[in-house]
């Protein structure tokens, strides 16, 4: 549970924040995209679970929604896509969050709050060395009194609530169908900047969730309702 908790909490997160000082956002988004097709690929390695047609449609579907909005809509953005150091760290860490959703499947047959505090506890610790790093190299930063209301919301939020809910989905329809799921992300991160920050809600905001959406349906259609993958 501690090495899950690592994985899949400290080295992806380390690996976003460290990627964006080498990478655009925008390949940060692209990249993020391609964690279902991973899932998929790894339940077929390590489960022998084949994605159908239809699945593989709806995957490649809800890509290019994230493209759309990782874009904003202009198609000549991708023209300038290329792969660099940032572009690896960030693959790696998808790759992490992958196995992570993929191990969730076979977790202990334990209480899942108590399953939660030990990745917790196991992030925790492995998250000491790289404030220490950072410490070293003269870039620690203590939060202001705004800053630790963030801290509580993400800790609250994005850290307790949204990963339990992640773990009951992997458990109630399998690691493929809920890491498609990931692809909202980038979809909700737009929502939540026009609503809380002002921005002009435009059309490829609509156009990408639509994708998405229909990505997500046609994918549930291509698997039967016993099935999980």
């Amino acid at each position: 549970a501690m090495l899950m908790g690592a994985g899949g909490y400290t080295v992806f997160s380390a690996m976003l924040f460290l990627a964006a000082y080498f990478t655009p956002a925008v390949n940060l988004a692209i990249l993020q995209g391609a964690m279902p097709a991973m899932v998929l690929l790894g339940a077929l390695v390590a489960h022998g679970t084949r994605a159908t047609p239809t699945q593989i449609l709806g995957v490649s579907i809800t890509l290019v929604g994230v493209l759309v909005v990782a874009t904003k809509g202009d198609a000549g953005a991708i023209v300038g896509f290329g792969f660099n150091v940032g572009d690896l760290l960030m693959l790696f860490g998808c790759a992490c969050y992958s196995a992570y959703t993929l191990a969730l499947r076979q977790r202990p047959d334990m209480p899942a709050m108590s399953f939660f505090f030990l990745m917790a506890a196991g992030a925790c610790i492995t998250s000491l060395p790289l404030m220490g790093i950072e410490a070293w190299l003269g870039k620690l930063q203590w939060p202001t009194l705004q800053g630790w209301a963030v801290v509580l919301f993400v800790g609250l939020g994005p850290s307790l609530i949204a990963q339990r809910a992640f773990m009951r989905g992997v458990e109630l329809i399998g690691p493929g169908r809920a890491g498609l799921f990931v692809n909202l992300v980038p979809i909700f991160g737009a929502f939540f900047s026009v609503v809380l920050l002002g921005e002009t809600f435009a059309a490829f905001h609509a156009v990408a969730l639509g994708l998405v959406v229909v990505g997500i349906l046609l994918a549930e259609r291509g698997m039967s309702p016993q099935r999980k993958t």
